[in-house]
Protein backbone atom coordinates (compact mmCIF):
# COMPACT_ATOMS: atom_id res chain seq x y z
CA UNK A 1 0.00 0.00 0.00
CA UNK A 2 1.53 3.25 -0.70
CA UNK A 3 0.48 6.22 1.49
CA UNK A 4 -0.49 9.77 -0.09
CA UNK A 5 -2.20 11.71 2.42
CA UNK A 6 -3.85 10.98 5.66
CA UNK A 7 -6.08 12.79 8.52
CA UNK A 8 -7.31 11.89 11.29
CA UNK A 9 -9.69 14.13 13.14
CA UNK A 10 -10.17 16.55 11.17
CA UNK A 11 -12.84 19.48 11.92
CA UNK A 12 -14.28 21.59 9.36
CA UNK A 13 -16.98 24.51 9.51
CA UNK A 14 -20.20 24.82 7.79
CA UNK A 15 -18.96 25.48 4.46
CA UNK A 16 -16.85 22.36 3.72
CA UNK A 17 -17.83 21.38 0.65
CA UNK A 18 -15.57 18.78 -1.18
CA UNK A 19 -16.23 18.66 -5.27
CA UNK A 20 -13.62 16.22 -7.39
CA UNK A 21 -15.28 15.88 -10.53
CA UNK A 22 -12.79 13.28 -11.46
CA UNK A 23 -11.86 11.69 -8.57
CA UNK A 24 -8.41 12.42 -6.61
CA UNK A 25 -6.28 9.71 -8.89
CA UNK A 26 -5.87 8.09 -5.80
CA UNK A 27 -8.09 5.51 -3.49
CA UNK A 28 -9.98 7.92 -0.18
CA UNK A 29 -11.15 6.26 2.49
CA UNK A 30 -13.38 7.65 4.68
CA UNK A 31 -14.40 7.30 8.35
CA UNK A 32 -17.12 9.44 9.32
CA UNK A 33 -17.54 10.96 12.31
CA UNK A 34 -20.86 13.12 11.75
CA UNK A 35 -23.30 13.30 9.31
CA UNK A 36 -23.16 14.02 5.75
CA UNK A 37 -24.27 14.87 2.44
CA UNK A 38 -22.93 12.76 -0.57
CA UNK A 39 -23.78 13.66 -4.14
CA UNK A 40 -23.84 10.19 -6.32
CA UNK A 41 -25.26 10.72 -9.66
CA UNK A 42 -26.93 13.64 -8.95
CA UNK A 43 -28.81 12.73 -6.24
CA UNK A 44 -27.90 14.16 -3.10
CA UNK A 45 -28.04 10.99 -0.10
CA UNK A 46 -27.80 12.05 3.78
CA UNK A 47 -24.85 9.32 4.74
CA UNK A 48 -24.66 9.01 8.72
CA UNK A 49 -21.91 9.24 11.12
CA UNK A 50 -20.01 6.02 11.84
CA UNK A 51 -19.93 5.38 8.16
CA UNK A 52 -17.19 3.67 6.62
CA UNK A 53 -17.06 4.95 2.51
CA UNK A 54 -14.29 3.72 0.04
CA UNK A 55 -14.00 5.97 -3.20
CA UNK A 56 -12.22 4.06 -6.03
CA UNK A 57 -9.94 6.12 -8.60
CA UNK A 58 -11.83 7.93 -10.71
CA UNK A 59 -15.27 8.09 -9.50
CA UNK A 60 -16.35 11.64 -8.59
CA UNK A 61 -15.76 13.24 -4.62
CA UNK A 62 -18.83 14.93 -4.10
CA UNK A 63 -19.74 15.26 -0.27
CA UNK A 64 -20.28 18.19 2.20
CA UNK A 65 -21.98 19.29 5.77
CA UNK A 66 -25.42 19.01 6.54
CA UNK A 67 -26.16 22.23 6.35
CA UNK A 68 -25.78 23.89 9.96
CA UNK A 69 -23.53 21.33 10.83
CA UNK A 70 -19.91 20.56 11.50
CA UNK A 71 -17.83 17.86 9.39
CA UNK A 72 -15.38 15.28 10.89
CA UNK A 73 -13.65 12.60 9.60
CA UNK A 74 -10.51 10.13 9.30
CA UNK A 75 -9.37 9.41 5.78
CA UNK A 76 -6.67 8.18 3.52
CA UNK A 77 -5.46 8.75 0.03
CA UNK A 78 -3.34 5.48 -1.03
CA UNK A 79 -3.15 3.51 -3.68
CA UNK A 80 -2.56 -0.09 -3.74
CA UNK A 81 0.70 -2.20 -4.84
CA UNK A 82 0.79 -5.44 -6.77
CA UNK A 83 -2.04 -7.96 -5.71
CA UNK A 84 -3.23 -5.76 -2.88
CA UNK A 85 -6.25 -5.13 -4.87
CA UNK A 86 -7.04 -8.51 -5.29
CA UNK A 87 -6.41 -9.41 -1.39
CA UNK A 88 -9.16 -6.46 -0.22
CA UNK A 89 -11.91 -8.45 -3.20
CA UNK A 90 -11.43 -11.19 -1.01
CA UNK A 91 -12.40 -8.73 2.46
CA UNK A 92 -16.22 -8.26 0.82
CA UNK A 93 -15.42 -4.73 1.81
CA UNK A 94 -17.87 -2.46 -0.26
CA UNK A 95 -15.83 0.07 -2.98
CA UNK A 96 -18.45 3.41 -3.70
CA UNK A 97 -20.81 2.15 -1.21
CA UNK A 98 -21.14 3.71 2.04
CA UNK A 99 -21.71 1.15 4.81
CA UNK A 100 -22.77 1.88 8.20
CA UNK A 101 -20.85 0.33 10.86
CA UNK A 102 -21.68 -0.08 14.27
CA UNK A 103 -18.91 0.97 16.12
CA UNK A 104 -15.16 2.85 14.49
CA UNK A 105 -13.16 3.79 17.65
CA UNK A 106 -10.60 1.24 16.85
CA UNK A 107 -10.75 2.17 12.74
CA UNK A 108 -10.04 5.85 13.89
CA UNK A 109 -6.73 4.78 15.97
CA UNK A 110 -5.65 2.60 13.24
CA UNK A 111 -5.91 6.22 11.13
CA UNK A 112 -3.92 7.98 13.97
CA UNK A 113 -1.19 5.69 14.28
CA UNK A 114 -0.59 5.87 10.57
CA UNK A 115 -0.51 9.59 10.52
CA UNK A 116 1.59 9.01 14.01
CA UNK A 117 3.96 6.89 11.92
CA UNK A 118 4.21 9.05 8.45
CA UNK A 119 5.22 12.23 10.52
CA UNK A 120 7.89 10.13 12.26
CA UNK A 121 11.14 8.94 10.84
CA UNK A 122 10.71 5.24 11.74
CA UNK A 123 13.09 3.05 10.15
CA UNK A 124 10.10 0.15 9.47
CA UNK A 125 7.20 3.06 8.95
CA UNK A 126 6.42 2.30 5.34
CA UNK A 127 5.47 -1.57 7.27
CA UNK A 128 4.27 -0.19 10.63
CA UNK A 129 1.64 1.89 7.68
CA UNK A 130 1.07 -1.12 5.77
CA UNK A 131 0.34 -3.49 9.03
CA UNK A 132 -2.14 -0.98 10.67
CA UNK A 133 -4.37 -0.11 7.17
CA UNK A 134 -4.55 -4.12 6.80
CA UNK A 135 -5.67 -4.63 10.51
CA UNK A 136 -7.89 -1.89 9.52
CA UNK A 137 -9.42 -3.04 6.53
CA UNK A 138 -9.80 -7.04 8.34
CA UNK A 139 -11.64 -5.59 11.40
CA UNK A 140 -13.84 -3.94 9.03
CA UNK A 141 -14.58 -7.20 7.37
CA UNK A 142 -15.03 -8.76 10.47
CA UNK A 143 -17.65 -6.45 11.62
CA UNK A 144 -19.79 -6.47 8.46
CA UNK A 145 -19.62 -10.28 7.86
CA UNK A 146 -19.32 -12.25 10.67
CA UNK A 147 -21.91 -14.05 12.20
CA UNK A 148 -21.59 -13.92 15.99
CA UNK A 149 -23.92 -15.58 18.03
CA UNK A 150 -22.76 -13.36 20.86
CA UNK A 151 -23.55 -9.30 20.70
CA UNK A 152 -21.28 -7.34 23.00
CA UNK A 153 -23.54 -4.78 24.47
CA UNK A 154 -23.87 -0.76 24.42
CA UNK A 155 -22.04 -0.33 27.31
CA UNK A 156 -18.75 -3.12 26.39
CA UNK A 157 -18.31 -1.09 23.34
CA UNK A 158 -18.25 2.20 25.60
CA UNK A 159 -16.01 0.41 28.46
CA UNK A 160 -13.66 -0.89 24.99
CA UNK A 161 -13.68 2.50 23.80
CA UNK A 162 -12.26 3.93 27.37
CA UNK A 163 -9.84 0.93 27.37
CA UNK A 164 -8.63 2.48 23.91
CA UNK A 165 -8.22 6.27 25.07
CA UNK A 166 -5.91 5.31 28.53
CA UNK A 167 -3.83 2.90 25.90
CA UNK A 168 -3.56 5.46 23.26
CA UNK A 169 -2.79 8.49 25.52
CA UNK A 170 -1.39 6.95 28.85
CA UNK A 171 0.00 10.07 30.00
CA UNK A 172 -3.77 12.01 30.83
CA UNK A 173 -5.39 12.10 34.60
CA UNK A 174 -7.55 9.11 34.09
CA UNK A 175 -9.42 8.39 36.99
CA UNK A 176 -12.06 5.59 37.71
CA UNK A 177 -14.56 8.52 38.45
CA UNK A 178 -14.26 10.04 35.01
CA UNK A 179 -14.66 6.45 33.60
CA UNK A 180 -18.03 5.45 35.34
CA UNK A 181 -19.25 9.16 34.86
CA UNK A 182 -18.68 9.03 31.01
CA UNK A 183 -20.68 5.97 30.38
CA UNK A 184 -22.93 6.35 33.46
CA UNK A 185 -22.20 3.80 35.77
CA UNK A 186 -21.88 4.12 39.33
CA UNK A 187 -18.23 3.51 40.55
CA UNK A 188 -18.60 0.00 42.03
CA UNK A 189 -20.59 -1.42 38.89
CA UNK A 190 -18.30 -0.07 36.69
CA UNK A 191 -15.10 -1.29 38.23
CA UNK A 192 -17.24 -4.86 38.64
CA UNK A 193 -17.85 -4.92 35.18
CA UNK A 194 -14.64 -3.27 33.97
CA UNK A 195 -12.85 -6.65 35.43
CA UNK A 196 -15.31 -8.94 34.43
CA UNK A 197 -14.50 -7.97 30.91
CA UNK A 198 -11.21 -7.45 30.86
CA UNK A 199 -9.64 -9.24 33.84
CA UNK A 200 -8.04 -6.56 35.43
CA UNK A 201 -8.84 -3.36 37.00
CA UNK A 202 -9.62 -0.10 35.83
CA UNK A 203 -6.26 1.05 37.54
CA UNK A 204 -4.50 -1.88 36.77
CA UNK A 205 -4.95 -1.80 33.17
CA UNK A 206 -4.13 1.70 33.50
CA UNK A 207 -0.45 1.07 34.88
CA UNK A 208 -0.15 -1.40 32.57
CA UNK A 209 -0.77 0.81 29.50
CA UNK A 210 2.16 3.59 31.43
CA UNK A 211 4.33 0.80 31.57
CA UNK A 212 3.98 -0.39 27.68
CA UNK A 213 4.70 3.45 27.19
CA UNK A 214 7.49 4.33 29.20
CA UNK A 215 9.05 0.94 28.28
CA UNK A 216 8.58 2.41 24.55
CA UNK A 217 10.04 5.65 25.57
CA UNK A 218 12.98 3.99 27.46
CA UNK A 219 13.79 1.84 24.38
CA UNK A 220 13.39 4.37 21.17
CA UNK A 221 14.63 7.70 23.12
CA UNK A 222 17.22 9.53 24.89
CA UNK A 223 14.83 11.22 27.24
CA UNK A 224 15.85 11.28 30.76
CA UNK A 225 13.51 8.80 32.72
CA UNK A 226 12.42 11.52 35.29
CA UNK A 227 11.17 13.28 31.47
CA UNK A 228 9.57 9.65 30.48
CA UNK A 229 7.96 9.19 34.19
CA UNK A 230 6.31 12.56 33.48
CA UNK A 231 5.67 11.36 30.03
CA UNK A 232 3.71 8.52 31.27
CA UNK A 233 1.14 10.46 33.65
CA UNK A 234 3.36 10.69 36.73
CA UNK A 235 3.84 13.95 38.74
CA UNK A 236 7.08 12.10 40.19
CA UNK A 237 9.64 9.57 39.61
CA UNK A 238 9.47 8.34 42.77
CA UNK A 239 5.65 6.98 41.93
CA UNK A 240 6.85 6.25 38.21
CA UNK A 241 9.51 4.02 39.95
CA UNK A 242 7.72 2.41 42.01
CA UNK A 243 5.01 1.16 39.65
CA UNK A 244 7.29 0.05 36.87
CA UNK A 245 9.45 -1.81 39.30
CA UNK A 246 6.28 -3.70 40.52
CA UNK A 247 5.69 -4.31 36.93
CA UNK A 248 8.98 -5.19 35.16
CA UNK A 249 11.22 -6.38 38.21
CA UNK A 250 13.51 -3.64 37.47
CA UNK A 251 14.16 0.05 37.73
CA UNK A 252 13.43 2.12 34.22
CA UNK A 253 17.27 3.08 34.57
CA UNK A 254 17.63 -0.32 34.69
CA UNK A 255 15.04 -1.66 32.16
CA UNK A 256 17.53 1.22 29.63
CA UNK A 257 20.50 -0.44 30.66
CA UNK A 258 20.13 -4.37 30.50
CA UNK A 259 16.66 -4.35 27.90
CA UNK A 260 13.43 -6.35 28.43
CA UNK A 261 13.64 -8.38 31.62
Amino acid sequence: MILHNVGYDHHHDADFFINRPNGSGDYLLLILKSDAIFTFNGEDVLVPKKSFFLYPPGMPQQYRCVPQHTFTNDWIHFQFEHEEATWFQHKSVPIAKPVQLEYTEFFSYCIKAIADENCSSHLHKSDSISHYFWLLCNKVSEQLHENNSFHYSAKHEQMLTIRNKIYTAPYLEWSVEWASHEIRMSRSSFQHHYKEQFGVTFIQDLIASRTARAKMLLCTTNMSVQDIGSQCGYRNYEHFERQFRNQCGISPSEFRKFGIP
